[in-house]
């Protein structure tokens, strides 16, 4: 969601806070701003509502520089997406501070505020922070003891930066659900949300910890934990790549990551899949050990992340003979769960900071589960430093706020993750060997599906002018459906929703009529017959279908039926098979209907708050 950058350095650091803040874009946003301190140790603000090109262009207009600031990219929470809400907020003309998350308390904060004399010029709760930390200063402590005093009284979750123009040596940061990091320089130190934002300037970074709050000059970072006490963090060295601003020939970011896909499975599966089986290594230190003694499963997530664990449920019970459940984060926190014995608590995320798969994961713990596994795409998130395993996929930096190539690596470690689990559980060496060969297999399979991508840009003429789609799926498709609907909503804003085949005669046969395009995943399986007796009822009622379907499953277009005819493969690797036509699907109608395919409305790539 917001981005966070932030410099303590000799030279001019504008252009490495407006760099930073282009390479967190792609996170979503609404309004950008930067605060430095001047060589007259002037505190000078400028921001900007819309992309970070207008911020740019403004300081272009009217220079500003400094070698201490911290700047911001807003996602709008608390109030309205204008320019006083934007970051950073002020106290006065001496505190200010950059903001990720939310202050729960911040309506007490602000009414004791008032009555001490502070006013305000925003609707935001992040306000209620530069005061506070101010109210502390005017106490005697120094910035950090102010932030250190201030934070104690804060209720939510936060990610923050504090300027303050009398101490222009410094800036103090704190960490509380929201991520931050730290880039280390040569005579310069560096903050940020994402180390993504700061690999132009350093590959050296501190991930901080739950609690932490950190001071950092231009020479020296020290780290105190939750109870004020200097602690040491590792420094750790990144070989990250970041290609946010090399789209390779394609016009958006998304279609050029829905065609990675088959080098990214490989590389997914590069080193962990043998000839026979899988290396003993690849969920970390212990794995074997941990999953032998594995139960149950239970596996939390949200959006995307959620439908690949729901496919996952149907691989585990079918061919691990393991128990399990998928849960949406946000629903598991509130309400009373039952922990099975031997149970394994699978996190899934790109990011590796949901916030509310993070907040589930720290619960799960108190709950007394066995173990916790993380399949996550970024090294040294909070979810993998805080899981007991976790497996990486490889899908590079995912800049489309619409994930595709993420969604497909999550499948394949899970598809992973179900084979070592079956293989403790007494999996068949045939039912291991075929899902070696299939993932062996994958790749290619994907590269073969993107041949369509021309049939399907010409079907995708035929949404230009609809408003409501449904998907349709059976089994393990059934979650794929979802996922394709959620991409539709996601990037071309046609209203969309995803049902098991087998439902439509509950209720949504009602919605079918000639302007309701059905969209219908139709691996040839054993449920293959069942979801034709679907279509037919849809037929029936003067719905138009768009199949897609495998070449051998005998369906025909006609004036009611459009099919797309996929390659033939493995029952096993089909849900990762199915969606990538829907992926293309859904960004050629995105892109006929004209809308921000990298950036859509009201949505951010990580997200970061509850």
């Amino acid at each position: 969601m917001c981005g966070i950058v932030g410099a303590v350095a000799e030279r001019n650091v504008v252009e490495i806070l407006l760099e930073g803040l282009r390479r967190l874009e792609y996170r979503g946003y609404d309004s950008a701003g930067v605060a430095l301190l001047n060589d007259q140790q002037e505190l000078i603000r400028v921001r900007r509502t819309g992309k970070v090109q207008e911020l740019a262009d403004a300081i272009a207009q009217n220079p500003v520089r400094g070698s201490v600031g911290i700047a911001h990219t807003r996602w709008a929470t608390h109030g309205g997406v204008t320019e006083a809400n934007a970051h950073p907020h002020f106290s006065g003309e001496r505190v200010a501070v950059v903001h990720n998350g939310i202050i729960e308390n911040y309506q007490s904060l602000r009414a004791t505020q008032r009555e001490a004399g502070y006013t305000f010029s925003s609707d935001t709760d992040t306000e209620s922070i530069a005061h506070q930390v101010d109210s502390m200063l005017n106490k005697g402590h120094s910035l950090l003891a102010a932030v250190q005093e201030a934070v104690k009284t804060f209720h939510g979750a936060y990610g923050t930066v504090v300027m303050d123009k009398q101490d222009p040596e410094r800036v103090v940061v704190a960490r509380s659900g929201s991520p931050l990091v730290i880039g280390l320089g040569i005579g310069e130190n560096f903050i940020a949300s994402d180390q993504l934002a700061l690999l132009p300037v350093t590959r050296r970074f501190i991930f901080l910890e739950e609690g932490d709050v950190a001071e950092i000059t231009r020479t020296t970072v020290s780290v105190f934990d939750k109870d004020g006490n200097a602690v040491q963090r590792e420094v750790i060295e990144s070989n990250i790549q970041h290609d946010a601003g090399d789209k390779a020939g394609y016009r958006h970011y998304m279609l050029k990551e829905i065609h990675e896909q088959p080098v990214v499975v490989r590389n997914t599966l590069q080193g962990r899949l043998t000839d026979t089986g899988l290396n003993t290594d690849i969920f970390g230190p212990n794995a074997d050990e941990i999953l032998a003694k594995v139960k149950h499963v239970q596996i939390i997530a949200c959006g995307t992340s959620y439908h690949s664990g729901m496919v996952a449920r149907y691989w585990l019970e079918q061919y691990a003979n393991v128990s399990c459940n998928v849960e949406i984060a946000s629903e598991f926190r509130y309400r009373k769960s039952f922990v099975h014995p031997n149970s394994l608590l699978v996190t899934i995320s790109q990011s590796g900071e949901t916030a509310d798969t993070l907040a589930a994961l720290r619960l799960a713990k108190e709950q007394g589960y066995m173990a916790s596994l993380t399949i996550c795409n970024v090294p040294g998130s909070s979810l993998v430093r805080e899981s007991d395993l976790a497996f990486m996929t490889m899908a590079g930096a995912e800049i489309g706020v619409a994930s595709t190539k993420a969604f497909t690596t999550q499948l394949t470690g899970l598809l992973m993750l179900t084979m070592a689990l079956g293989q403790a559980n007494g999996m068949s060496d045939a039912t291991r060997d075929a899902a070696v060969k299939a993932l062996h297999a994958l790749p290619a399979k994907l590269e073969e599906t993107l041949s369509l991508s021309n049939e399907i840009e010409g079907l995708a003429e035929e949404f230009a002018d609809k408003h409501h789609a449904l998907f349709l799926g059976r089994g393990d498709q059934y979650p794929i459906a979802m996922e394709g609907a959620l991409k539709l909503k996601e990037i071309s804003y046609i209203h969309a929703e995803a049902y098991a085949s087998g439902e439509l005669k509950h209720g949504p046969l009602a919605l079918i009529d000639d302007e309701m395009p059905v969209i219908v995943v139709a691996p040839n399986n054993e449920l293959l017959e069942k979801l034709k007796s679907n279509v037919e009822e849809v037929r029936a009622r003067g719905g138009i279908m768009y199949v897609f379907a495998d070449r051998d499953a005998n369906f025909v277009s006609d004036d009611t039926m459009r099919v797309i005819n996929v390659p033939h493969v493995d029952d096993m690797i089909a849900p990762v098979i199915y969606t990538l036509p829907l992926q293309l699907l859904s960004y050629y109608v995105a892109v006929i209907k004209g809308t921000d395919v990298d950036q859509p409305r009201n949505l951010a790539k990580s997200v970061t708050v509850e």
